[in-house]
């Protein structure tokens, strides 16, 4: 299988390895604007080769995108401009409200499987590409009825090779349900790390006092502001309600340790320590 993948970061960089790593590509092609990706690419043999996209999509059996949110859908539509019936176009972005709506209409949309695999870590760049990525992990299938049935079913044996587990919703509950489990995750971590470079001043004091918490929950906090704009623009209406909900339940916290209300901040902790229950099902 004749694979081109356009873009050579994190999650087109390892999905690019894994490929390599399972066998499933007889050649890697890859498509970069940033020269200096494109040459790491190269050297750390995510592909085989790196040319133009023009040349890079034709031929390809497989065309994964994997660029920041805002530029997929409008090359989601170059692409599919250029597209034989024996080719497959699939992307990798965490937001499908936008995309679906854009390539809804479009004669070859039956060519297109919307996909997101539920991975990615606070790293960036061809250099952050790991080939075991994507085992044991989920990946979303978005509007799978506007897609043509084989081209699914080769989507979805692909993820499965990787080691993934293969979930369908649509376009809207996807995007919702990303701004609850993923998005507010990255804000939490972005607002936790700069509330506290606001508020201490000694960076010697965060280095030495920051323990295993603080660690985890301010990790995402080194994710580029490149992938996560877009997402937060793109998403914007979701990740609004999400905020206004986590305000509510910050501003029940403050209010209850004001008054000296430990009962009630009992019963948070309680509830919220209920969310192991889910996720280890």
């Amino acid at each position: 299988m004749r694979v081109t993948v356009i873009g050579l970061g994190l999650i087109g960089g390892s999905f690019a390895l894994s490929l390599r790593a399972k066998g499933l590509a007889t050649r890697l092609i890859g498509v970069e604007a940033n020269p200096l990706h494109a040459a790491k690419a190269l050297e750390l043999g995510l592909v085989d080769s790196v040319l133009p996209l023009t040349e890079a999509v034709e031929g390809a059996d497989l065309i994964a995108i994997a660029v920041p949110v805002d530029v997929i859908p409008q090359l989601a539509v170059k692409i599919l401009n250029r597209v034989t019936e024996n080719q497959i176009v699939i992307d990798m972005g965490s937001t499908k409200g936008e995309l679906c709506e854009i390539i809804s209409q479009h004669p070859a949309r039956h060519r297109f499987v919307a996909t997101h695999p539920m991975w990615g870590t606070e790293f960036s760049g061809p250099q952050a590409a790991t080939a075991d990525s994507f085992a044991g992990r989920n990946v979303v299938i978005c509007q799978k009825e506007l897609s043509d049935t084989l081209a699914v079913e080769k989507v979805e044996s692909i993820y499965r090779a990787l080691g993934m587990d293969v979930l369908e919703m649509d376009a809207e509950q996807h995007d919702l349900h990303a701004a609850y489990v993923s998005h507010i995750s990255h804000i939490t971590s972005f607002i936790l790390s700069t509330t506290v470079l606001e508020k201490e001043r000694e960076e010697e004091a965060i280095f030495n006092l920051a323990g295993g918490g603080f660690d985890s929950t301010a990790r995402l906090a080194k994710s580029s502001a490149e992938t996560w704009i877009p997402i937060f623009k793109q998403n914007k209406y979701n990740v609004l309600d999400v905020l206004r909900e986590y305000i509510h339940q910050l501003n029940l916290f403050r209010k209850a340790l004001e008054k000296d209300d430990y009962k009630a901040l009992e019963q948070t902790i309680a509830r919220a320590n209920e969310i192991k229950r889910v996720l280890h099902k």
